[in-house]
């Protein structure tokens, strides 16, 4: 497909521009609403939108542009509801939740809905549901399917980005302390794979398969998932303190969520109904 994942040289001309079930109840409740959001006097119609470089649902490419499916899905809906002005804010995984709840920026790029993250700020409807995976070297030498596989290897060493999802999975499968590297992003998590320093690195599936096209040498290599095991979803974060937006978002994610127009745009990123119908038919 052609979707640029991190190279090292492309990291170094990166442009750095500026319990479950609950959360189900909380989004539902976010979709039945038909508010039309009204421009916040003062905000002169500019959002501002946080996101961190995860190819292919967001990035920097090397001319300073801000691409990606979640991208266009969010400047679809924006543009929807009456915002001309989208200003990018690029930051750390770990600054987008604290950077949304005290108003550094209006919205995050979706990520994982979890309990602990809907303690702090507030999710859109689902937009995609995603299954994990690891990034390994050519040829898998040490055999890692899945995180029970890296638990059975002592001497297996598994690379997570700190805050992320993969890193209470990982734990859960037996995956101890000492086996897990923290590393800042997907370009360090190249390095490691390419140096040794790890075995494995643990993010999306969809994502990993973007960092292996992108490098030679590297394979991903996709999480079964049992016949009743759930994907996780994720979604838009808001501050708590902006509900208007969040409902205003949410009423036109659920008009386009599952379209045609919807499906042909995630689909050059390698997005398919694999990702979408879950969301699409629960909404």
């Amino acid at each position: 497909m052609g979707i640029p994942a991190f190279t090292a040289l492309q990291a170094q001309n990166r442009v750095n521009s500026n319990k479950t079930k609950q959360i189900n109840s909380e989004i539902m409740e976010n979709q039945k609403s038909t508010t039309t959001f009204p421009v916040t006097p003062g905000l002169q119609n500019k959002i501002r939108i946080a996101y961190i470089d995860e190819p292919p649902f967001y990035w920097t490419d090397e001319n300073g542009k801000v691409k990606g499916a979640d991208i266009e899905l969010a400047e679809v809906i924006l543009q929807a509801i009456g915002i001309t002005n989208i200003v990018y804010e690029h930051t750390t995984f770990e600054q987008l939740l604290p950077g949304v709840q005290t108003g550094r920026w209006d919205m995050n790029v979706p990520i994982f809905v979890t309990p602990e993250r809907s303690e702090d700020v507030a999710f859109s409807i689902p937009v995609w549901a995603l299954g994990d995976g690891f990034v390994v070297l050519q040829g898998n030498p040490k055999q890692l399917t899945d995180y029970k596989a890296v638990a059975l290897r002592a001497d297996a060493r598994l690379g997570i980005i700190p805050g992320q999802v993969q890193l209470q999975r990982a734990k859960a499968a037996g995956v101890t302390d000492h086996q897990i590297i923290f590393l800042k992003d997907q370009h360090e998590a190249v390095e490691a794979l390419l140096s040794g320093r790890i075995d494995a690195f643990a993010a999306t599936a969809l994502g990993n398969h973007s960092i292996a096209q992108a490098n030679p040498g590297l394979e991903s290599v996709a999480h079964k998932i049992g016949k009743d095991e759930k994907v996780t979803v994720g979604g838009f974060s808001f501050s708590k303190n902006n509900p208007e937006l969040l409902k205003a978002v949410n009423e036109q994610l659920h008009q386009f969520l599952g379209t045609p127009e919807h499906r042909e745009k995630m689909a050059k990123y390698g997005i398919t109904a694999t990702e979408i119908d879950e969301v699409a038919d629960a909404k």
